[in-house]
C-alpha cells in the first residue's frame, strides 16, 4: 500500500488510524454503557469519556509540540509522557 497520493508517511497514517480507533472504542463504550459518566474532577466542572478523551488528545498535542521544540525530534518519551498524562486525565479529571 502506497501513501504517496498524500505525502504521508507510515507514521502519520497510524496517528490517523489511532485517533480514529479511539473515536470507535469511545461509541462502542457508550453505546455498551450509557451515561457517559459525567463526574465533577479536579478542574471543578462536569466532564464525560468524551470530555476527558478531547482534553487528554488536546494536552497530548502540547505536551508533544513542548517536546519538539525544547527537546528535539525523539518523540518516544513523550509518547509515555502522553500516555501517563491521558491516564492521569482520565482517573482525576
Amino acid at each position: 500500500m502506497t501513501l504517496s497520493w498524500m505525502a504521508w508517511t507510515w507514521p502519520t497514517a497510524i496517528f490517523f488510524i489511532t485517533i480514529f480507533a479511539l473515536l470507535i472504542g469511545m461509541g462502542v463504550w457508550e453505546y455498551a454503557v450509557p451515561g457517559g459518566s459525567p463526574r465533577v474532577g479536579i478542574l471543578r466542572f462536569e466532564t464525560t469519556r468524551g470530555d476527558r478523551l478531547f482534553v487528554s488528545l488536546l494536552g497530548s498535542a502540547f505536551i508533544c509540540l513542548f517536546w519538539l521544540g525544547l527537546v528535539g525530534p525523539s518523540l518516544w518519551w513523550a509518547l509515555a509522557l502522553c500516555l501517563g498524562y491521558a491516564l492521569c486525565v482520565f482517573r482525576w479529571v
